[in-house]
């Protein structure tokens, strides 16, 4: 990437800004590829999404702003803090187990003391689609004692049966009314707040 920044003329240009959409496109196409369960597709669309990171770190590097190693270390060092299961003093211990929402009760504990929020929003990025929106501040809600709230919301929606049937039917409705679907329930889960 170092040397493509040097002699291509197009990559010289280019900024965190210009490569957002790069990234977002690449991010897409490599859920596309899981989705297919192709995994020839999934290794190559994993490349694409590598290449991002390594484009992205090396104008950071260039910047002198930090490097891919940076990058790695600073990942490295999280996944140690916030799996002590696995890198703690007691990991591996006998008689100690752990099960998958134990884990994720300790993930989200050491999360909440590096990240101090003060509000529920607060890291979420506002361009996140709707649904994934919603669901992640319902999630923090409810890891926020708000039981209320969410059982409130669970008595308005009939339960399970086809759910993917009856959100696409949403969608059509929304879109036969002339409202946006995605705006429509940003707004809803904005009032939540």
């Amino acid at each position: 990437m170092r040397r493509l920044r040097a002699e291509c003329p197009w990559k010289q240009e280019q900024t965190h800004r210009s490569l957002a959409r790069y990234l977002l496109e690449e991010t897409h196409e490599t859920l596309e590829a899981i989705d297919s369960g192709d995994v020839q597709h999934l290794r190559e669309e994993l490349g694409d999404l590598l290449l991002q990171v390594v484009f992205h770190a090396v104008i950071a590097e260039q910047a002198g702003e930090f490097d891919l190693d940076d990058v790695a270390r600073d990942i490295t060092d999280k996944m140690r803090r916030r799996n002590p299961h696995v890198y703690g003093p007691d990991a591996g211990a006998e008689g100690v187990s752990h099960d998958a929402a134990s884990v994720t009760e300790v993930w989200e504990s050491v999360k909440a003391q590096e990240k101090q929020r003060d509000q529920v929003t607060d890291g979420l990025p506002p361009g996140l689609p709707a649904l994934l929106y919603a669901d992640k501040v319902i999630d923090r809600l409810e890891r926020a004692g708000d039981a209320s709230l969410v059982s409130r919301l669970a008595s308005l929606a009939p339960q399970p049966a086809e759910l993917g049937d009856r959100l696409l039917a949403l969608v059509a409705e929304a879109r036969a009314d002339g409202v946006d679907p995605e705006q429509a329930l940003r707004d809803a889960v904005r009032r939540l707040l």
